[in-house]
């Protein structure tokens, strides 16, 4: 028998370093094994062999091996969990499931909707990216950003790349920002490779999961296509890593550890020497400034189409201005389809008192209420839910108000002003149900004189024949958020949601804001990506923000209100090497108060451990007063 170092696959911080174990002579590094740990059964990884047992300690065989990981993805995970603040064995957790055992025949894990057919060629700018990602991965390695507007022919690169791989004998793995909403990328997959496809994703039974990484293990799957978790496929000898829609923030996972899986395929990577090429209509300012940039240009086929910006303060009507019922009316009398985003859902963002004032709030968290149809209001922060009152609760008064509009509202306007149009609606609400998503998007496919009413659902990388008309309803949503990035998004999403119409004919836009001066507004009616871009990175290098200085959050909670920020206050005193803005109060969600502290620093994967090993060493004391504390590194919104 031999030692090893064995990461127990815990959560606790407390015990978040290797523990020496009796292993059989032929295990190997990533080895996943079942062992007693303590008074437990346990399982481990294996992350070193051929060890020397510390002195005084005397050590157990583990219980057998369970299976076995690449090493490449250990070193991943060890990677990941030191960057991120987190501890290693809740990394390791990523990257070595628990897999159920097998019980009946295979399963297929889900088929996408029918694409686009494969050009019968490609355009000059196809060429030329296709050219140097096949340069790339017979060099060993790259980091490419594939940039062009929605429909100039970026799926198309992918696919050819995947095929230059698998014919050099390499994996692939695609990264899309959501399975459920891209059916159409994922049909255009199946349809190219057919069984060589393995589909991983979070709406996966556990059997369906065990069986898509089985078919990948053995080099039936060779190339994945996955949301953010199938960064971490064990796909044998790796050469490529394509990330669709490289802009989109559902990458960052938000629970621990709090990985962003564009950075995890960057290291992947360059840990396998693999060619990482990210895609997107709209790039990150980081992605932008940092990467060696294929350009494809503009829409094949098609002109990107006219935009116009209506400003609501001369307009009477919201949410449906004199000139978007205009166009409604159009496609009601000639035919068509019709986009409408508005990024709210329910019938009102809020009621509010005339008498008083006051509107009425959720009591676990510092958020307004929302109106629904069903005459109900809801927090969307903790799933409270309670009666419309008759009278303001505060002062009595019935004058209670409907304060803006949401998706729902919406969709009720149209009702009553284009009723000739069938209306679907795709939000949070209705999407719910398994399978709702999919018929919803079909419906929409195959009807005429239709409108798709939603939340940012509906600007997601969708390709519909027939879509002449897209608005943005409220521009102003997003702009209103304190937030470093609110420009970056509201740019984005209105670029993208522009992208949806006239992919196949004359298509319009209409956005409709109270800001028409609006930097991304501006630059989003031009559709100049590389102007807004230029612009925004000027900025942010005035601000010392991402990319010239990575921020780190750390946030804390606690059942009252100065258990946070007093932890804060201690933690920032431990700290070192960073610009260190805070302790701030955030508002409460859940019955939890919170506070927040954010780093600006030009080394954040020291400052993020150093914050760990300062919260691991707390850890008692943390749990005895009822507080927590998350370390979000590059986080999405501060």
């Amino acid at each position: 028998m031999a030692l090893a170092e064995i990461y127990p696959l815990v959560s606790s911080r407390a015990v978040a370093r290797p523990f020496t174990y009796e292993v059989p002579d032929e295990v190997r590094v990533g080895a996943v094994v079942s062992m007693r740990f303590g008074r437990s059964a346990a399982r481990g990884v294996v992350v070193a062999t051929d060890v020397e047992a510390p002195a005084g300690v005397k050590t157990a065989p583990i219980e057998g091996v369970l299976y076995e990981l690449p090493p490449a993805l250990v070193d991943l995970a060890l990677w990941l969990g030191d960057y991120y603040g987190s501890t290693p064995a809740r990394a390791l957790e990523l990257v070595a499931p628990k897999l159920r055992a097998r019980r009946g025949e295979r399963r297929p894990a889900g088929q996408g909707m029918s694409g686009e057919a494969e050009p019968a060629t490609l355009t000059a700018p196809q060429q030329r990216a296709v050219a140097r990602v096949v340069e790339a991965l017979e060099a060993g390695g790259a980091h490419l950003l594939l940039a062009g507007a929605t429909g100039s022919g970026k799926t198309e690169v992918y696919l050819q790349a995947c095929a230059a791989a698998l014919e050099r004998g390499k994996g692939a793995i695609v990264l899309v920002p959501e399975i459920a909403l891209t059916p159409q990328t994922l049909g255009r997959f199946q349809a190219r490779f057919g069984d060589r496809i393995a589909v991983l994703h979070s709406g996966l039974t556990d059997a369906e999961r065990r069986d898509e990484r089985e078919r990948i293990v053995a080099g039936e799957a060779p190339v994945v296509v996955g949301a953010r978790s199938a960064v971490f496929a064990p796909v044998p000898d790796l050469g490529l890593i394509c990330v669709d829609e490289e802009h989109d923030a559902s990458y960052k996972q938000e629970s621990d550890p709090r990985y962003d899986a564009r950075t995890v395929a960057a290291k992947r990577a360059a840990l396998e020497g693999a060619v990482a090429v990210y895609g997107s209509a709209t790039p990150r300012p980081e992605s932008w400034e940092r990467l060696e940039r294929l350009e494809l240009g503009g829409r094949l086929g098609a002109p990107m189409p006219s935009v116009k910006l209506v400003d609501l303060r001369h307009e009477a009507g919201y949410p449906l201005s004199a000139p978007l019922l205009a166009e409604l009316g159009r496609i009601a009398g000639e035919g068509g389809k019709a986009i409408l985003l508005l990024n709210r859902r329910g019938l009102a963002p809020a009621i509010h008192c005339r008498a008083c004032g006051v509107s009425r709030r959720c009591g676990l968290c510092d958020v307004a209420l929302t109106l629904h149809a069903d005459a109900r209001l809801h927090c969307h922060h903790c799933g409270h839910a309670e009666a419309v009152p008759a009278a303001c609760p505060e002062c009595g008064s019935a004058q209670l108000a409907r304060i803006g509009a949401g998706t729902q509202k919406l969709e009720t306007e149209l009702a009553k002003h284009v009723p000739e149009l069938q209306r679907i609606r795709l939000d949070a609400d209705t999407a719910a149900k398994p399978g709702a998503l999919r018929v919803a998007l079909d419906a929409f496919a195959a009807a005429d004189r239709v409108v798709l009413v939603g939340t940012q659902m509906v600007a997601k990388g969708h390709h519909f024949p027939g879509v002449s008309l897209a608005a943005v309803v409220d521009a102003d949503t997003g702009l209103a958020l304190p937030d470093f990035r609110a420009e970056e998004r509201t740019f984005q999403l209105v670029t993208q949601l522009a992208g949806r119409s006239g992919r196949d004919a004359p298509g319009k836009v209409i956005v409709q804001t109270f800001q028409p001066d609006a930097t991304p507004l501006r630059y989003a009616a031009r559709h100049d990506v590389a102007g807004f871009l230029a612009e925004e990175l000027a900025r942010r290098g005035e601000l010392g923000y991402p990319p010239f200085r990575h921020l780190i959050s750390i946030v804390a909670s606690g059942t009252d209100p100065e258990s946070p920020e007093r932890l804060l206050r201690e933690l920032k005193g431990e700290l070192s090497g960073a610009d260190l803005l805070g302790p701030a109060p955030l508002l409460r969600l859940r019955g939890r108060h919170r506070a927040q502290l954010v780093a600006k620093t030009d080394a954040p994967r020291a400052l993020a451990a150093a914050a760990a090993r300062v919260l691991a060493a707390a850890a008692p004391a943390m749990r005895r007063a009822g507080v927590n504390a998350v370390v979000d590194v590059d986080p999405q919104s501060v």
